[in-house]
């Protein structure tokens, strides 16, 4: 992590991740950049669905192999770089007929290192292969659920997944949140984990940086009305003076369980992951 000297009021406890392990000077390819329509947590009728979202820096989004599937051919890595669309970096990887591809970058790789996609590869950092041929014990990353679909999971900075074991067609992983499921062993994953793990230390210091990152502000419910919120009114501060933890419409957002209990996957967790209990 990158600390600064307290010249501000926000310099004091800001800091940043340090970027010093990308790639110098390396710009990203054109040919694997586009423009997305920044919709501002709207849907297609044009209504907020997602609130606090809006503004922020202009960025272009890299495209990103999530399914390296030239498979037997082993590429080299170019470059080490940021995506403003994603936590982790990305790495830009050449194959021997030039031609190129992103791909999200384990930590510790660097430039000139081979990687290889196979259904059987050297389990080292990288490399992509089928969850089947992972030995148990090993870190794994953009795992795939359905099998040629690409990767879905522990996709974000510093994550994995642990290689837990193999049995009749499924291999049992431990995912970051301490969910242990079954997924298809036919699937591919890529070995080691993600880049950036500090990420979840960056303190943003200032509010101007969140706008910076398009996160517009966020009003605390007990400082509404009550016409405006369930935490809303009373005379200065109140508490939320509701048993259970809700949204400004009244849905309760802690304390149920969200999940869908016809989900068809549900047969395949083998043991839920961990909740925190509020302390009473």
């Amino acid at each position: 992590m990158k600390s600064y000297a307290p010249t501000t009021p926000s310099r004091r406890h800001m800091t940043t991740v340090d970027y010093s392990t990308l790639t110098k000077g390396a710009k990203p390819r054109k040919a694997l950049l586009k423009t997305l329509k920044n919709r501002a947590g709207r849907n297609s009728q044009g209504r907020i669905t997602m609130r606090h979202q809006g503004g922020g820096n202009k960025r272009r989004y890299r495209m990103i192999d999530f399914k390296q599937n030239t498979l037997d051919i082993p590429a080299t890595v170019t470059s080490i770089e940021y995506d403003p669309y994603r936590t982790c970096f990305i790495a830009l990887i050449t194959f021997p007929d030039r031609r190129a591809s992103y791909i999200l970058a384990p930590h510790d790789l660097k430039v000139g290192d081979v990687v290889v996609s196979a259904e059987t590869a050297a389990p080292e950092r990288g490399n992509r292969m089928k969850l089947k041929n992972i030995p148990p014990g090993m870190q794994v990353h953009n795992i795939e659920l359905q099998p040629g679909k690409g990767g879905q999971m522990a996709r974000s900075a510093g994550s994995y997944a642990e290689v837990m074991a193999h049995e009749a067609g499924y291999t049992n992983l431990k995912m970051p949140s301490g969910e242990v499921r079954k997924v298809l062993w036919e699937g591919f994953a890529s070995i080691g984990q993600l880049s950036n793990p500090e990420h979840n230390l960056v303190v943003i210091g200032k509010a101007g940086r969140s706008r910076w990152l398009g996160i517009r502000p966020t009003v605390r419910g007990k400082a509404m009305n009550p016409v405006d919120h369930p935490y809303g009114g009373g005379e200065g501060s109140q508490p939320r003076g509701t048993r259970k933890p809700k949204d400004i419409w009244g849905n309760i957002t802690g304390g149920r369980k969200t999940r869908n209990k016809r989900k068809r996957s549900t047969k395949l967790i083998l043991k839920r992951r961990l909740v925190k209990r509020e302390k009473k």
